[in-house]
């Protein structure tokens, strides 16, 4: 199984990093470092996971991958 794609990037406005998965709706962290944006998006990600079950959600499939990796 695919995982989902996480993305990273510096926030000026947020004096941080955030990173967020685009296939879940919603799913983000933040963090000071990029590894902290990360860590925190990983917990994030099980959260949303085990809501959507509990809530008798659908989970949707991993299928984002960035132009950079379809063009390569």
């Amino acid at each position: 199984m695919n995982d989902y794609h996480i993305n990273i990037f510096y926030s000026e406005n947020d004096e941080g990093y955030i990173a967020d998965i685009p296939d879940l709706v919603s799913c983000s962290a933040f963090g000071n470092t990029p590894n902290e944006a990360l860590e925190e998006v990983l917990i994030a990600k099980e959260a949303w996971l085990e809501s959507a079950k509990a809530n008798g959600k659908p989970i949707p499939v991993p299928k984002f991958s960035p132009i950079i990796y379809q063009v390569a």
